[in-house]
């Protein structure tokens, strides 16, 4: 008998001064057996920081990744179906990021293990190519604080200002600096 996704609830209340969104959402995220409260807080993250603050170009939504590995973590398609941001998470191969980035206008990469380093040296050559990718890390002690605040219903405040992330549950408070290991070409001026 396979194993069943485990569901959980979060409301979002988002205040990205980067960005001036400033948005409440409820979101349901199934989470597969072999994820952890990791990985998941981290596509949580990843959600609040690239929700668009507008459904005019479609909406951001959880993906399918550890079902499907056509699909990412999250993606935003617009109305006609045509994938707008392709997001993943974790430490995908270059063959995977070289298949997608072509199917999307833009490309995200959330990683956050200790060993990002040693896996982004690996592959950063191999990716010179891509023009609409960007590739973030996420320190290892920042994300496992992230996984803490996990909980089957979660509601979260999630405040970004000038490049930094506060996520709290009322109680307790995490802050995350992602740090940019490759920036899309499109967006450097």
């Amino acid at each position: 008998m396979a194993l069943k996704a485990t569901i959980y609830k979060a409301t979002l209340q988002i205040a990205d001064m980067d960005r001036s969104l400033y948005a409440d959402h409820s979101v349901t995220l199934a989470r597969h057996p072999s994820e952890t409260d990791e990985r998941m807080m981290i596509r949580l993250l990843a959600f609040a920081l690239h929700v668009p603050a507008d459904d005019a170009q479609g909406t951001l939504e959880f993906a399918k990744d550890l079902w499907d590995v056509d699909e990412p973590a999250l993606w935003q398609k617009d109305l006609t179906g045509q994938i707008i941001h392709w997001i993943d998470v974790g430490q995908p191969d270059d063959k995977r990021l070289m298949k997608a980035g072509p199917r999307c206008e833009r490309a995200s990469v959330f990683s956050f293990s200790s060993s990002t380093p040693v896996w982004w040296s690996g592959i950063a050559n191999k990716l010179t190519r891509l023009q609409n990718l960007d590739v973030w890390q996420i320190a290892a002690a920042q994300s496992q604080a992230l996984a803490a605040l996990a909980a089957r219903t979660m509601q979260l405040q999630v405040t970004v200002q000038d490049g930094t992330v506060w996520v709290s549950n009322g109680q307790d408070s995490v802050e995350i600096t992602p740090q940019r290991l490759l920036e899309r070409q499109a967006s450097r001026r």
